[in-house]
């Protein structure tokens, strides 16, 4: 036996050195595999892509979740025997990553602007490297089985082709325009930033109510309403029933006389407030939506700095919280100030980033039109797109009831902007020559790139099929949908794993990126993980300090193993996870516990022939075909991503079944020699189907374990990691 075993297990020892002789064997790559024999050529396929984590910093229980949950699928396809391919890379986030170095020139008293844009981008570039070299090894940490010699980066050469090419594509089907349309402006950050980028935050202020002409008028914002010549109602609301649509009144409002028109519409909620309000048009989503129903005019108050406009009068120039007060103290010297309700709690829009209260603004950008049929696709829109393949079942969302979330924001879906006014990312791939403009790679001389550069998400919709060598792998001679390469045999990817909260901003535009680009579906199943929470339901973050789980820390305390029974016990897809220190240690006690029953096993039958096993007695068959139906079903429940489930049974199965009853049984009867030689062959056959069936759970201990066993006497391949799945037949090797 061997004197590693004699040993208490030590996965300080034990885990760098496995994952290297994993990363050594080229067996995370699906052609080493074909090219071995460890799996045949034209076996059935599983890819998966990860999603790739930002370039800013460290991996954490999110990112860890994520590499358990899909480490654990692509174990188990490449076991079943599958071309198993599950593709690295990182994102490079265009406005997390520049915020950071902003963040970080700023301490050296230096802003970007000072260093001009071609030598900011190589502190970025720099910065971005280092980050994702830890990344890279954080994953590493983790037991990630990625296939590092395809890693990607979203901001590489290849994707910056795929990035090109898809916009010229759907900029030549006129599925690409630039106008102006409200966006979200983040003063603070100086750039258009996309709905996911905004965090939203209860705040206590002020609710002000004002006569407008007959009208009462209720705001939180004040300050947005010097252009206010609009009032809505609800066409069913009594109460202003003499009103008509298009009648025209005046108003003594801030700075003068104004002409007001009615606006009746059933946007209005007849239940708040008074049950009429003026619109911003300029400055507001819902207002501007309104405007352009009915052809309204739109006037700009507040300009990209967050100071007001000449439009204000006396107050031009001022910033909004230096204005407000002014602003009303004008109204109530008018009489024109009914209340003040000093403890409104509104939900205000802040941007993640920069922490600057979003102002949104009419601004000439870059848009996808969602709503423009394309006759190469069946005349239906980008919109009907994103709904079909989920409507009929072509992809599967898990849990289910986030397919109804899906619809109903795909329904309600805006054009979406994909310009921003950040340095750091893909430029708009446009020139212009006065008058002229050319889409695509630079004309020459006198030519001006555009300065903007695309939305992150634009780069990411393309993630499935850019990684697979889109478009170098279409042949230039043929139509998109005669594919070479990785992408014929791994496209569409089987299962996309990510979290719940991206279902929108990331999941449905790889459906829409590659349902236009390539006329097929991304992947067929998602599955969507929850939020990772501390024991008492706080969300997991630095700032709890002591309460705070890192995940290489807690590596370090009870190893990876652990850490990953601990993440996948009780954790069902879209449910939060509540991860307590203390049941990580519990499963530290349970790899112990594997590497303990196996000391036993391997000691009892160091001298089995294995090539000739012994029959197994009544007793002892009975055992045998118990794991033989229990195999059947954590089968089917990996098949079905119930992998909390399996990890659950197996657990249970292997301490107190294998452990506490089998063991204990085939002690007694080693012991007193009787039906010895049964016992031995059900101890050697256990173990060896257990450690197959718990190795995408706990891959090293399992993996350090089957570098003992005799059974890596009869094998090819002396890897764990390449073994075949056990087979329902407890006696078919």
């Amino acid at each position: 036996m061997d004197e590693k075993l004699l040993k208490p297990y030590n996965p300080k020892e034990t885990e760098d050195r496995i994952y290297k002789l994993w990363e050594d064997s080229g067996f995370f790559n699906p052609d080493v595999c074909i090219s071995k024999g460890i799996t045949k050529a034209d076996a059935p396929h599983f890819s998966i892509v990860l999603p790739p984590p930002n370039v800013t910093g460290n991996l954490h229980t999110g990112h860890a979740l994520m590499l358990v949950i899909q480490d654990i699928m692509v174990r188990y396809a490449r076991m079943q025997g599958k071309k198993t391919l599950w593709i690295p890379g990182t994102d490079h986030a265009a406005i997390a990553t520049q915020s950071k170095v902003e963040k970080l020139l700023e301490k050296e008293g230096i802003r970007k602007n000072d260093l001009g844009r071609e030598e900011f981008l190589k502190r970025v570039e720099t910065f971005a490297k280092e980050s994702h070299d830890t990344i890279v090894n954080q994953a590493k940490k983790m037991g990630a089985s990625l296939d590092w010699s395809r890693e990607a980066f979203t901001l590489d050469a290849p994707r910056n082709t795929a990035v090109k090419t898809a916009f010229k594509t759907m900029y030549e089907d006129g599925l690409i325009y630039r106008g102006h349309r409200i966006v979200n402006w983040d003063p603070k950050g100086q750039t258009v930033i996309s709905d996911d980028e905004i965090v939203y935050e209860e705040r206590k202020n002020k609710f002000y109510t004002f006569k407008y002409g007959p009208f009462e008028i209720g705001t939180a914002r004040p300050e947005t309403k010097f252009g206010d010549k609009y009032i809505v109602m609800h066409p069913d609301d009594k109460r202003y029933k003499k009103w008509n649509h298009g009648d025209k009144f005046t108003v003594e409002w801030i700075n003068g006389e104004i002409e007001a028109t009615v606006i009746k519409d059933e946007m209005i909620d007849m239940e708040f407030g008074t049950g009429v309000m003026t619109i911003t048009p300029y400055h507001s989503h819902e207002d501007f939506k309104l405007a352009e129903k009915y052809k309204l005019d739109k006037e700009q108050i507040i300009d990209k700095y967050g100071k007001l406009l000449s439009i204000a009068g006396e107050f031009s120039g001022m910033k909004i919280n230096e204005a407000r007060e002014k602003i009303v103290e004008k109204l109530k010297a008018k009489g024109l100030l009914v209340s003040i309700d000093e403890n409104y709690i509104n939900r205000v829009a802040t941007a993640e980033r920069s922490s600057g209260i979003i102002e949104p603004q009419i601004m000439l950008q870059w848009f996808v039109d969602v709503n423009k049929k394309i006759s190469a696709r069946g005349n239906k829109s980008l919109k009907e797109l994103m709904l079909e393949p989920v409507r009929e079942g072509k992809i599967k969302i898990l849990p289910n009831n986030f397919e109804k979330v899906y619809f109903n924001w795909i329904e309600n879906l805006q054009d979406w902007c994909i310009s921003r006014q950040i340095w750091y990312g893909h430029r708009i791939p446009v020139f212009y020559k006065g008058e002229e403009i050319s889409v695509g790679e630079n004309p020459g001389d006198g030519w001006i790139q555009d300065e903007d550069t695309l939305d992150t998400w634009f780069s990411s919709g393309l993630w499935t099929f850019s990684t697979l060598g889109w478009p170098a792998s279409v042949k230039t001679n043929a139509s998109k949908s005669e594919k070479t390469g990785d992408l014929k045999t791994y496209h569409p990817t089987s299962v996309l794993e990510t979290g719940h909260d991206i279902i929108f901003f990331w999941i449905a535009r790889m459906i829409l990126m590659s349902q236009y680009l390539l006329n097929e579906i991304p992947f067929e199943n998602v599955y969507l993980h929850g939020m990772v929470r501390t024991a008492d339901g706080k969300k997991m973050s630095k700032s709890l300090g002591d309460k705070a789980i890192d995940p290489l820390d807690i590596i370090v305390k009870y190893g990876n193993d652990a850490l990953r029974m601990a993440m996948i016990i009780g954790n069902t897809p879209g449910n939060d996870l509540k991860l307590n220190e203390n049941d990580i240690r519990g499963y530290g006690k349970f790899t112990n516990k594997i590497w303990n029953v196996s000391r036993f096993v391997l000691e009892q039958t160091q001298n089995l022939n294995i090539k000739n096993l012994p029959n197994l007695d009544a007793e002892d068959q009975k055992d045998a075909e118990e794991l033989q139906n229990l195999i059947i079903e954590v089968s089917k429940e990996m098949d079905e991503f119930r992998f909390s489930i399996v990890a659950e049974k197996l657990y249970h199965y292997f301490w107190h079944t294998f452990a506490d009853i089998i063991i204990e049984r085939s002690k007694k009867k080693i012991i007193e020699n009787k039906n010895a030689d049964s016992a031995k062959t059900l101890l050697y056959t256990h173990l060896n189907t257990l450690l197959k069936v718990l190795h995408p759970f706990v891959p090293f201990v399992t993996e350090e374990i089957w570098s003992m066993s005799l059974e890596k006497e009869s094998r090819k391949q002396n890897l764990l990691l390449v073994e075949s799945w056990p087979k329902y037949k407890p006696n078919d090797k």
